[in-house]
């Protein structure tokens, strides 16, 4: 280290940067408003991860430095794979992954009678994670893991805040609630009858890659189809990208297997999300189609997408909405309170709800027209529907608050 002068404390003012000697080192000592030591709670699939991902991306805007990050999981493979490379994306802060145990070993949510008994030991790990890292606040996504993390977290005075990104409310924010200092909604429809200061309206959190397109001048056009060039699909062809969500989904896999032929001999390239060990699932090798099982370049594949036909989890649905991208929304069939069908309705007139039934031929017949020639008109349309449906600048929001709520 060169020697020179050396400011303690705050960062010093441009005037006085300009007043140091010329080479001069300035060492600048952390504040606890300059750092952040930060927990979540959430696992289990992409959509309780997703969203706590697109807030932390937004610290690079903010005055602050991630020292520590304890994220609470259930152990899926899928949370591994959604969460690769986020220690390398944060590079200097101490990243701990903390399984919670609440699962059965084969995977899947236990029975009430077995979660009851491996809710107390829960606690305690996470009381340990949480000092040992001196977090600061709790962030809550949803999810098995949300519960006992949050118990935890009041033990040992941390604040904590819950997100939920869905448009109903899912039974763990609905169960811990009243112990968060904070609930950010996505939706309007998940407040409390008789909400409180403490229920925000925020819209679902973001990246700060997603940004539509410009519509002015043929921008989108001509960014469709570099998009298209950089998937390996022909820029002049239109394009189908299939979402599965995070670990595939076996109706739509079975759908495209079954059409791919059929669409590809009518000049329609497909980019088809299967999920991870679903390969089998997909069809062979064919012109115009490309399976992944997970397709890490979000913003590029909906720009490139003349049409998206997905599952309705929030995240995504959030996504199609903030790079306006025409869906067709197929919901998971077997929630019990058809959130996924919900989410959809969000968006309103910007999808299309098509329910798992309907998928076969005569779906094949209208996918065609809609990202023919003869559909351009719709399609613009519904990109018109999705150009309000969310507010771009709810991460920075959420995040904000999350900062001034730091112990």
């Amino acid at each position: 280290m060169r020697s020179g002068a050396v400011l303690e404390g705050e960062r010093p003012s441009d005037a006085e940067s300009a007043a140091l000697p010329e080479g001069a080192d300035v060492v600048v000592q952390e504040t606890e408003s300059d750092v952040l030591r930060m927990a979540v709670a959430g696992g289990g699939t992409g959509g309780h991860i997703v969203p706590g991902l697109h807030l932390l991306e937004h610290l690079d805007e903010r005055p602050v430095r991630l020292s520590s990050l304890v994220w609470f999981h259930s152990g899926r493979p899928v949370e591994e794979r959604v969460m690769q490379g986020v220690e390398e994306r944060f590079e200097g802060a101490r990243v701990e992954a903390v399984r919670l145990g609440l699962e059965r070993p084969q995977g899947g949510a236990p029975g009430l009678p077995r979660l009851a008994l491996r809710l107390t030991p829960a606690v305690w790990r996470a009381r340990l994670a949480l000092r040992r890292a001196r977090t600061q606040l709790l962030l809550g996504l949803g999810g098995l893991t949300t519960a006992p993390a949050v118990v935890a977290a009041r033990s040992v005075g941390i604040p904590v805040a819950l997100l939920e990104v869905n448009a109903t409310a899912g039974r763990a924010i609905r169960a811990v609630a009243p112990l968060a200092h904070v609930v950010f909604h996505a939706w309007p429809s998940t407040q409390p009858k008789s909400p409180s200061a403490k229920h925000l309206i925020t819209g679902p959190p973001l990246a700060p890659r997603f940004h539509p397109p410009s519509e002015e001048d043929g921008a989108r056009e001509g960014e469709m189809e570099r998009m298209k060039s950089g998937f390996g699909f022909d820029p002049r062809r239109p394009l189908i990208v299939v979402f599965g969500g995070s670990q595939g989904a076996k109706g739509l896999n079975d759908f495209v297997r079954q059409h791919q032929t059929s669409l590809c001999a009518k000049g329609v390239q497909i980019l088809h999300q299967v999920g991870p060990g679903r390969d089998q699932e997909s069809a062979a090798d064919l012109s115009g189609y490309r399976m992944l099982e997970y397709v890490r370049d979000v913003p590029a594949a909906l720009v490139a997408a003349d049409l998206v036909l997905c599952r309705g989890g929030a995240s995504t649905l959030a996504e199609v909405a903030a790079m306006r991208t025409p869906a067709w929304v197929v919901p998971y069939p077997y929630h019990a309170d058809a959130h996924q069908e919900r989410n959809a309705e969000q968006l309103g007139t910007g999808v299309r709800i098509v329910h798992e039934s309907e998928l076969g031929v005569r779906l094949c017949e209208d996918l065609v027209r809609l990202v023919g020639p003869e559909g351009a008109e719709e399609r613009q349309r519904m990109r018109h529907a999705l150009a309000d449906v969310v507010a771009l600048d709810a991460s920075v929001r959420i995040l904000d608050s999350l900062l001034a709520m730091r112990a």
